[in-house]
């Protein structure tokens, strides 16, 4: 035989093993999927992998697009908005092969994460529980809990015909569902203990040097590495020492459980976090046993790195619009009284105060609410079980701000301070039927001059305002209302939402 059509017949040999190489099964990412809803009102992007330069076509809804893979064999399409509808119906996904996906609906999708309240289940929230036998037109997709070193493009998963496991994101869903008669989609990922640095994207690095610097450090820790990597080889078998070691590090669950949502078409996301970034934790500086806590952003600055993270995530899913929903910290640890001299030497007390005022400053981006939860929690379990609240005025923001209907969803929110004779005046936003829930005088306010001493107020209910004096100031200048780890307040207006925790005064939190 010649050297010629040896060498042929190797070239032969090495194009049908490089087509073996490179031909790919048709598939979508995980998300989509029997049961899922799609979201309604706005473009629908749909995602997969097929083999290089495969024409695909996606048919939904009397609508038809096709694309080709590129040489990577990853592809997408996007849908047209689609008009909300609760009768199933099929998608089908054609390349070299078909992929038909059935009882697909329209509504309205929201992700949910967050750390332990979001993650507690709606069977230790009684209220909660007892809503699940009327629940209807509610699916679910539950983020399988894991971690990756790199961003992973698929997610462990799948839509079900059931509502989530999370108390909060079912109580939302079951409220709006009522409100809007539409099916809603929930797509639950958090975690318990979970940092907010634990879901940043690692080129936040480049804006947060402290980021930067536990990611650095995180790459050179080799044992740590090993560690994480041998759990997750482990599989379900893993020990919940191992569970929370890996859901403690930076970035890593953004890598696995979020990157992979991204750019699943849905109205927003609820955020139910900020425990694990409130400088003290039951009432003791927190240091874990991989001294790795205390890197992570405190109650200061955690409102400008949300502020970030809200920024980036929009960008991630390529909508400016992404609706945000910050849960507030409820009630817990044992103040004194809500009195601000003495509650600032009781960490529990106070980092809880300041870190509702921090997660509040993600009122200063568009397309954002923040959930009050002032009058709820327990002032010893920082896993209280009166969730159901929750879930309704959740419900409530949704409906005014992202579907635009004409209610109040807010409780009275700080709008000014006048300062008459001896007497604070504080004017409010939402006032309207402004009461208390106990018809007594309200509660809760301190007042102070220019020295900071702070004095409990003697307060009145006046039209839509409060009044606030105390014999012991001539010249009131500074009020703090609700500003104590567990607040004892009864202020509320017409729709018994309760008034939004606020002080006035400059103080900087120090660390104790």
């Amino acid at each position: 035989m010649t050297k010629k059509p040896c060498i042929a017949l190797l070239f032969i040999f090495l194009f049908f093993c490089a087509a073996i190489t490179y031909s790919q099964e048709l598939k979508l990412s995980n998300l989509f999927c029997d049961n899922m809803v799609l979201q309604r009102g706005t473009e629908v992007p749909v995602w997969g992998v097929a083999s290089p330069k495969e024409k695909i076509r996606v048919k939904f809804a009397g609508q038809s697009v096709t694309t080709r893979t590129g040489k990577d064999g990853k592809w997408m399409v996007v849908l047209a908005p689609l008009e909300a509808s609760k009768t199933p119906r099929e998608m089908t996904i054609t390349g070299n092969t078909e992929i038909v996906l059935s009882n697909v609906v329209v509504g309205e999708v929201w992700i949910c994460s967050g750390q332990s309240n979001m993650q507690f289940a709606v069977s230790n929230a009684p209220e909660v529980d007892a809503l699940l036998s009327s629940a209807k037109n509610i699916k679910s997709f539950e983020v399988k809990r894991t971690v990756s070193f790199k961003e992973e493009d698929n997610v462990s998963g799948k839509w079900v015909d059931i509502p989530p496991s999370s108390a909060v994101a079912f109580g939302f869903a079951y409220f709006l569902e009522k409100a809007e008669d539409i099916p809603i989609g929930i797509i639950h990922a958090s975690w318990g203990s979970s940092s907010l640095e634990a879901w940043m994207p690692r080129d936040m690095a480049e804006e947060f040097p402290y980021f930067k610097d536990i990611m650095n450090d995180l790459d050179a820790d080799t044992e740590t590495r090993n560690r994480i990597n041998k759990a997750l080889s482990s599989g379900e078998e893993r020990t919940t020492k191992e569970d929370i070691f890996m859901r403690r590090q930076p970035n890593i669950l953004y890598n696995a459980m979020m990157k992979p949502l991204a750019p699943y078409a849905c109205r927003g996301l609820v955020w139910y976090q900020g425990e694990r970034n409130t400088r003290y934790y039951s009432g003791v500086p927190m240091v874990n046993e991989d001294n790795w806590y205390h890197r992570v952003i405190g109650m200061k600055e955690y409102g400008d790195v949300l502020q970030s993270w809200v920024k980036r995530y929009r960008k991630e899913w390529k909508n400016k619009k992404m609706h945000f929903s910050v849960v507030m910290l409820p009630g817990y640890g044992k103040g004194t009284n809500n009195n601000p001299d003495i509650d600032s030497k009781s960490p529990t007390a106070m980092s809880w105060a300041w870190m509702r005022e921090s997660q509040q400053k993600v009122l200063d981006l568009p397309y954002t609410s923040v959930v009050n939860t002032i009058d709820l929690g327990d002032e010893t379990d920082v896993h209280p079980k009166d969730k159901l609240p929750i879930g309704k005025r959740l419900a409530l923001l949704a409906q005014k701000h992202t579907l635009d209907k004409d209610i109040v969803a807010e409780g009275p929110v700080l709008d000014q301070v006048k300062a008459e004779d001896n007497e604070l005046v504080i004017h409010f936003n939402n006032a309207q039927g402004l009461k208390t829930i106990d018809q007594k005088d309200p509660r809760g306010f301190w007042i102070a001059d220019e020295s900071m001493q702070w004095h409990k107020a003697e307060s009145k209910i006046v039209g839509e305002t409060v009044v606030l004096s105390n014999d012991a100031i001539k010249n009131p200048v500074y009020v703090r209302y609700a500003f104590a780890g567990k607040p004892d307040v009864n202020l509320v207006n017409a729709a018994d939402l309760p008034a939004y925790p606020f002080r006035t005064d400059n103080e900087i939190p120090t660390d104790e």
